[in-house]
């Protein structure tokens, strides 16, 4: 009996071992800290998270405007994204809040990727103050306008210590498009209203007083760039500028100011070249398009024009300047209710050359000074006389048609004294007074080449032939 007990109790023994070690072995856990992490995971959380909007996948800020909502995507965590959304780096974009941050970051961000796309969305306005987006940056690059822009309202909000002479500036990119159906808005009036701005004083005099005023776009030391379908108002100073820029094209622009506001060029480029500026409207108060030292080959056509201070090469050669620029042409264009037409201006005392204008096919109507090449050129009541200038040469008006404002003569053609302007030539110009019969005379000054049309009103006064003498040099300068 006692034998058979011993056995019952090894037996049992030996059933509850390997009860143990199966479920040993089947639960294996190798230390008390994973069986800890596993048993927080696989507790339900207390509260349960609300899901996600199924149209964004970074949140709008509140309240969003209606259809913002929609122009939430590809968060920047997104490896494979190429659209970089300024919301999704915090803009807010009510107009007020200081968005300049975020776009920095979105900028760095597309900037690290091939065609990628900074997005500045429909339904917000965003307030950036000046800032310089820095290049080199991957191909393909688009800097998409949606939205509004706008700076600091006038130059008592602009920040101390930051240049009052710029405010978005493009350094050293290539390949970049900038483009889209937004709005670009300078808030200019209160930079205009600066003492020191011409018409602030009696007949056109400054006053005393800080007088620097930002250019709204510039792009500096770039190239390969696409400007389009933009729409851009009221800067304070020029509205786009190109600086030492190659390969540009510009289509399909909007560009407002007032006629009265000061010094707002449309688009002004300088020692840039390989430029084509097509399809665009431009109205304000200075040149839609002016052409500064260091530009050639420019090709402007199809351009609607004014008010304005017209299509302008210069001013060339100011504080005794080196100034050249060549092959330049303006075609199939109209300028309208406007101080000037098509216009060369230089300053006395400057050197260097302009040669190869083509000023073809433009409708003139109601233009105070249609066509003018004034090598006198001053920006004040007085200038002082000098001998040096630069040099005109080739230079062919074609096709040019329409009306003139009788308070100045439509033709107006005063070359320097001792450098005359050479090769103008003139082939189916017609110009008529936009009130009135009285056709007025052509002005000439020391202004030499040939008319191969008869035009309306003759320009008897063109010298025929080459002047006995040219000063070389200024012409060999470039």
């Amino acid at each position: 009996m006692e034998f058979t007990r011993f056995c019952f109790l090894v037996f049992s023994i030996f059933l509850l071992c390997c009860a143990c070690s199966v479920h040993c072995r089947f639960y294996d856990y190798p230390n008390v800290s994973r069986f800890h992490a596993l048993s927080q995971i696989s507790m339900p959380p207390s509260h349960a998270p609300a899901p996600a909007p199924a149209s964004a996948s970074a949140p709008a800020p509140a309240p969003a405007p209606e259809g913002a909502i929609d122009d939430l995507k590809n968060s920047p965590k997104d490896s494979a994204a190429t659209t970089f959304n300024v919301l999704s780096y915090g803009a807010i974009g009510d107009g007020v809040t200081d968005d300049t941050q975020a776009f920095k970051m979105a900028w760095d961000a597309a900037c690290q990727v091939d065609s990628a796309i900074l997005l500045v969305p429909n339904h917000y306005s965003f307030m950036i103050q000046s800032t310089i987006f820095t290049g080199p940056c991957k191909s393909g690059q688009i800097f998409k306008v949606e939205g509004t822009i706008m700076p600091p309202d006038g130059p008592d909000s602009w920040p101390k210590g930051v240049s009052k002479k710029q405010w978005l500036v493009f350094y050293r990119i290539d390949g970049m498009s900038m483009q889209g159906g937004g709005l670009i808005d300078g808030k200019g009036e209160k930079w205009w209203n600066l003492p020191c701005k011409p018409h602030k004083g009696i007949n056109g005099t400054t006053l005393p007083g800080p007088c620097d005023s930002p250019v709204a776009i510039r792009f500096f030391m770039s190239s390969n760039l696409t400007v389009q379908g933009l729409k851009i108002k009221n800067s304070p100073l020029f509205h786009f500028r190109f600086d030492s820029c190659r390969g540009v094209h510009v289509d399909s622009l909007y560009i407002k100011a007032p006629p009265q506001s000061p010094n707002t060029d449309g688009i002004h480029i300088e020692n840039t070249n390989d430029v084509t500026i097509r399809n665009s409207i431009i109205s304000n108060g200075d040149d839609c398009i002016s052409i500064g030292a260091g530009c050639f080959n420019v090709d402007i056509r199809n351009m609607t024009c004014g008010p304005s201070h017209g299509i302008s090469i210069g001013s060339l050669g100011f504080r005794n300047s080196r100034a050249c620029v060549s092959n330049i042409t303006v075609s199939d264009s109209t300028i309208k209710y406007s101080d000037n037409g098509v216009r060369i201006k230089t300053w006395q005392g400057g050197f260097g050359a302009v040669s190869k204008i083509n000023f073809n096919n433009i409708r003139m109507e109601s233009v105070r000074n249609p066509i003018i090449l004034d090598q006198y050129y001053c920006s004040t009541k007085s200038c002082a006389n000098q001998t040096s200038a630069v040099y005109i040469s080739d230079v062919m008006y074609s096709n040019i048609k329409g009306t003139y404002d009788v308070r100045s003569p439509p033709m107006h053609l005063a070359c320097s004294n001792s450098v005359p302007c050479t090769n103008l030539t003139f082939l189916d110009v017609e110009l008529y007074p936009a009130q009135g019969q009285k056709i007025l005379e052509p002005f000439c000054w020391n202004a030499y080449g040939a008319l191969r049309t008869l035009t309306i009103p003759p320009v008897f006064c063109l010298l025929e032939g080459t002047p006995q003498s040219l000063p070389s040099s200024d012409a060999d300068q470039c």
